[in-house]
Order: structure tokens, then sequence, then C-alpha cells
């Protein structure tokens, strides 16, 4: 009998986590190799019932755990923070995107530490856990990363994200011929020290392009805590605040896109005609998921030269922001984003050059953007993610001992 792998994870959730599960979920089953089972898991306050609403993971309902367990499982998986790795199995492994910053929580290393195998989303992810020592006063020791880590990268389901001309399924109107693009959590942290910068994007945006003739737009695909109306007009007073700051009367046009997305609708906005670039003045990211998928739609991209997303964005393909580290600023901490650590600061000049540049030297980024979209088909699609998972697994996993039946000799045995 093959090997139980048991997963305890958030797969039924509307969220990053949730995506990431359902990957990692299919990769596994595609090996053929474990029998796998799942504990649903929830992730923060997102809702459940992503299966439901999407019959074609409904197969994942018929794979959890219904029954009580009487021995250990062979394999035991995580897919959460690592403050909430348990080992629970024979052999225990952790996945989780690890830190957008350049050190993690104490009880991130030592929830690592728990397993027999870490599994995080980027080379940035890794390096920070790595990064991360603490001397321990009390019990006159460091702790430090002991077990092995892994990456293993978010790969992206080329058969829901690609080029696509089809008129675009959301009903949204913009005038302009020209719009950049954010998708992103519009995350705590004063203007210009949220996580995802959108912020500072914004006012970057409008003081580029105030007072021109021809100005392109800003469509932000974004949201607060949750896709509540009280949520929407938090984001569109934030906006607002912002316009009231800059110097002019004469501003381009920014649009909200807020609530749920299907993967449809997504690649549909990614390559609706108007939408000609993707920006992100990210201050840190595990993986960025969002601009991996983007970037099949073959159109070009600007982007925080730091931390996950330049395992997949090649810079000659890119328009990649210089800048600096900073420490996190006290708004944007909290009990995993230390304030001791640090994140990364883009160049203000280097913002304002490379949306002028893109928007009036369309052409060239354009056949740029064409060469990522190949190179990211080519190394980080969900299929190749699955094999290198494989490797991964056939590589660290030992060989566990099975029943077997005896098959005892027959005796001719004498007449009595």
């Amino acid at each position: 009998m093959k090997p139980l792998f048991l997963i305890s994870c958030p797969f039924d959730t509307y969220s990053g986590y949730g995506a990431r599960s359902r990957d990692i979920i299919k990769a596994i089953i595609s090996t053929d190799k474990y029998r796998v089972k799942l504990i649903s898991q929830p992730w923060g306050n997102t809702k459940f019932g992503f299966c439901k609403d999407n019959p074609e993971w409904s197969y994942l309902y018929d794979l959890v755990l219904n029954e009580q367990l009487t021995d250990k499982p062979e394999i035991w998986s995580q897919i959460t923070v690592p403050n909430e790795f348990k080992p629970m199995g024979k052999y225990n492994i952790g996945f989780t995107a690890g830190i957008e910053t350049t050190i993690v929580p104490g009880e991130w290393v030592e929830g690592m530490n728990r397993m027999d195998l870490n599994i995080v989303s980027s080379n940035h992810s890794k390096q920070s856990f790595l990064n991360s020592i603490y001397n321990i006063q009390e019990k006159q020791h460091q702790v430090r990363i002991e077990k092995p880590i892994e990456v293993l990268f978010e790969g992206a389901d080329v058969t829901k994200y690609f080029a696509d001309n089809k008129p675009c399924m959301i009903d949204f109107n913009i005038k302009e011929s020209f719009a950049y693009l954010f998708v992103g959590h519009w995350l705590q942290g004063e203007m210009g020290e949220d996580r995802k910068n959108v912020g500072l994007l914004v006012k970057a945006f409008l003081e580029t392009f105030k007072n021109k003739t021809k100005k392109p737009a800003l469509i932000l695909k974004t949201s607060g805590a949750n896709n509540s109306y009280l949520d929407r007009n938090e984001i569109l007073n934030k906006i607002n605040a912002i316009k009231r700051s800059v110097d002019s009367k004469d501003l381009p046009s920014i649009y909200l896109l807020h609530g749920d997305f299907t993967d449809e609708e997504m690649n549909s906005l990614y390559n609706h005609s108007k939408v000609k670039a993707m920006v992100s003045l990210t201050k840190g990211e595990g993986f960025g998921r969002p601009l991996l998928e983007f970037s099949l739609s073959k159109k070009p991209i600007i982007a925080s030269g730091w931390s996950g997303h330049m395992d997949f964005l090649n810079p000659e393909f890119n328009v990649i922001i210089g800048g600096e580290l900073k420490n996190v600023h006290p708004s944007a901490a909290n009990n995993m984003i230390l304030k001791e650590s640090s994140w990364f600061n883009p160049n203000h000049s280097q913002i304002n050059q490379a949306l002028k540049d893109v928007f009036e030297n369309y052409k060239k980024y354009s056949e740029l953007g064409k060469r990522q979209g190949y190179y990211s088909k080519t190394n980080f699609s969900l299929e190749v993610m699955i094999d290198k998972l494989d490797n991964v697994l056939s590589t660290n996993i030992p060989e566990f001992p099975k029943q077997i039946e005896l098959d005892l000799p027959k005796l001719n045995l004498p007449k009595l």
C-alpha cells in the first residue's frame, strides 16, 4: 500500500495560501506515489467554499480525512506559517511562503526546526530564514535553522494564464487607451510604508503624469481587510487623500477594481486591450504570484528589484527599479513583520523615469514582455513545479517499512 501523505492546509479558502495549498496537493497526487488525505484549516478571516464555487477542485472534498487514525501517518505536512508547525507523522514536512523581510520571528525558526524538511517559495525566503539567529539568554544558546530547506517556486497554470485577444469579460470602462495595472492588497502602514507600497505607487503615478497633455491611467485591483463596501470606501478615501496632497488640478485617472475575481476573470483583465503593463513597487514578496501570472500575457512589467519575484523576473526582460534596504516602519510592523527587520525602498526618481519611459516607448518594452512571457512559461509553469516537487520528495522522504504477507512453503507431510 502507498504511504499515507496527510496534509493540513487551508485548501478550501479564498487566500494566497489556499491557492498554494491546492497546487501542492495537485502536484503530490500527480506523482501517484502516495495516498493523499486532507485536513481543512482556516486562513485568517478569508472565507471558505472555494472548491464548491470552483467545481474543478471539488474532488478535494473526497480526500478529507474522516476516519480516526490508529497510527502516525507516514508523511505529515502543513501548509501555513512556521510557528504553527507541529510534527505529527513519521516524517514531517512544512510548506511556507516565508517572509517578505530580511529576517523571520524566532518562533518561525523554532517551528522550522520541529520538521524534518521545510519547503519555501523563493530563494529570498530561504535566505531570510538562514539570516535569522536568536540568542536565548535563559537557555544560553542560539536558535538558528538546523533542518533542511528546499525552494519550490509557485508554478503558474498556463492553461488558465496566457496571452489572449478576446474582449475583456470584466465590465468596466476606461477612457484612456493606455493603463498601468497593480494587483495586490493595500496593507497596514503609513503612506509609502505599506508592504505592497500602494500609497507610494499612487503618489508617484500622479506626480509623474500631472499636467500632461497625454496621460495613461492606473488601475488598482486592490482591497484591504476584506471585500466589503466599507473596505472599498476606505480604499477610495486613501486614494482621494493622496490626490489632495498633489499640487495640481489636472491629474491622471485612477480606477479601482474591488472584490474576488476568478482565474478566468483575472486572465481576462491581464489581457485587456488597454492594460499595457503591470507595476509593483513592493517592499518585499515571499514569491509574488500575480507578477508571474501577469507575465504570461506577454506584457511588460515594472517591479522593485528585490525579494521573491526576482527568482522569475529576468532583469533583461523587465524594468527593474533599484533602491535600498531600510528598517520596517513601525506603522507596518506586527508580530510577523518585525520592526527590527528590513525591506526594500525603491528609488523615487527611477520610479518616475520607468513610468514615463514605458508609456512613451511602449513598443520597445512590449518586445521584452514577450520574451519574459516565454521565459515564465518555459521555466515556471505548474508542470515544471510538479516535476521539481516530485524530485524533492523522492530525494528526502525515507523508505517506510511495508506490510507483506508471509508466503510459507507447503510441506509434504506423510499421512498417518
